[in-house]
């Protein structure tokens, strides 16, 4: 998971706790207990727990000895190392240290693909773990470690049930999330002529409680973007820059100095992300620190934008052009000269955009299987500027990315990602495998 190259502070992470604690109460007792007329999803729950020991080892190796982006070559050897012991086909060096393992039932049925990033991140801080990482300045300081067991374990219980498999399942295991750099060479490397999915999934560990996953379609977080607007330069300049301010300013829907910008809002029960009124839903806005660009010819307004939905992201330009022709300014637009259109982007950021059926189906899926407290619809987007590399393969192929729980705030234990006590339950291995087994099990037959 990619963040806007902060480090969290400590309100943010009790505000994501407590945000937690609030959206995901209930009656936690049955979560991991499967639908009793569903046989083969007792099966996947005792075959996790027979594994699960075996799993936090493999966990406590990976974030032992963690590995950046282009450099996975250890975690990428023992990933093939183990699909092939359990009989997967594998595929490697793709896009790097990727690996692809590729578990055949019926040739005829779907095909269901699961994503596990597998990088670590530079981190200076220490830790005191007794598995802490013996790589200086290195550390699996986003969970990265527990995706990638999770997807193994998903490996060993899949394996154990592929005659039931009406169909084939994919579990790509990506290097450099971090960098934005895996899924392009993935896909650069010809990923998708090695395999075919009809769909995806991934799951990121979060300050939920372990036990709960959420999502929700469209944007899981807001997206945000630098917009540039260009004229010609002339003595009007100083007004068309004003002009081009405001406009930009107009975009905002929300009060400058209203709730939404308060991050413990998050959790209000009136107006936080859990209730479908959410106040963090159907928003555009816009960064006060507007620059300017001058050269010997143009004038350049550059400005950063942020939006809940794919929809009000994409229409933005559109807004600002009709506005722009109603003024004495639109003959100043320079021409479409150096770039594809007056109106740029800088390069994508990589946003979860998820499918809507997919989504919706898959938390019925999990929650019908494992309990209404299981996996929880989230509404709105969540503007704390996070990314992840997942969302180009999004844009292959139909996919869901899902929050995953590793807190446990009685022991004191949150989960919260690039923060430098980042910790996690690991329960929540054994919560994921349970889930994303059963979920797979399922897209493949049906």
């Amino acid at each position: 998971m990619i963040h806007q190259k902060t480090k969290h502070t400590p309100h943010q992470i009790i505000t994501w706790a407590c945000f937690s604690l609030f959206l995901f109460m209930g009656p936690l007792v049955n979560a991991q207990t499967p639908n009793p007329a569903s046989s083969v999803h007792k099966v996947i729950q005792n075959q996790t727990n027979a594994i699960f020991d075996s799993l936090v080892a493999i966990r406590r190796d990976f974030h032992k000895h963690p590995e950046t982006g282009g450099h996975e070559k250890r975690t990428a050897a023992f990933i093939t190392k183990y699909l092939k012991n359990l009989g997967f086909e594998v595929k490697s060096g793709i896009g790097g240290y990727g690996v692809v393992g590729i578990l055949k039932g019926n040739p005829n049925g779907k095909k269901i693909a699961w994503r596990a990033d597998i990088d670590a991140m530079l981190w200076d801080t220490p830790e005191t773990a007794e598995f802490a990482s013996v790589n200086k300045g290195v550390r699996h300081i986003c969970g990265h470690d527990v995706h990638t067991t999770i997807a193994l374990g998903m490996a060993n219980v899949l394996a154990n049930q592929k005659e039931q498999l009406n169909g084939t399942v994919y579990l790509i295991f990506q290097p450099s999330e971090e960098n934005y750099q895996g899924a392009r060479n993935m896909i650069a490397d010809e990923l998708f002529s090695l395999i075919s999915p009809d769909e995806m999934y991934a799951a990121h560990i979060s300050p939920m409680p372990a036990g709960l996953v959420a999502s929700k379609p469209g944007y899981l977080y807001a997206d945000y973007k630098q917009i540039n607007i260009s004229f010609k330069k002339n003595q009007e300049q100083d007004s068309i820059v004003a002009f081009t301010k405001d406009l930009l300013l107009k975009l905002q829907n929300v009060a400058p100095d209203g709730k939404f910008w308060n991050t413990q809002n998050l959790m209000d029960p009136n107006i936080g992300i859990g209730n479908p009124n959410t106040i963090f839903k159907d928003y555009t806005t816009v960064s006060n620190k507007i620059k300017v660009e001058e050269k010997d010819k143009s004038i350049t307004i550059r400005a950063f934008v942020s939006a809940s939905s794919k929809y009000r992201m994409e229409s933005i330009p559109e807004l600002l052009r009709q506005q722009i022709a109603k003024s004495k300014y639109v003959d100043d637009l320079i021409d479409i000269i150096y770039a594809s259109e007056i109106f740029t982007y800088s390069p994508e950021r990589g946003n979860i955009n998820n499918d809507g059926a997919l989504t919706t189906k898959a938390l019925k899926t999990i929650s019908g299987i494992y309990g209404a407290s299981s996996a929880i619809p989230l509404y709105g987007a969540i503007p704390d500027g996070r990314g992840d590399d997942f969302a180009y393969f999004q844009q292959e192929i139909p996919g869901t990315y899902f929050l995953l729980g590793g807190s446990n705030f009685e022991k004191g234990i949150i989960a919260m990602p690039h923060s430098n006590n980042f910790r996690v339950d690991e329960s929540c291995i054994k919560t994921g495998v349970n889930y994303f087994s059963s979920l797979i099990l399922e897209r493949v037959n049906n």
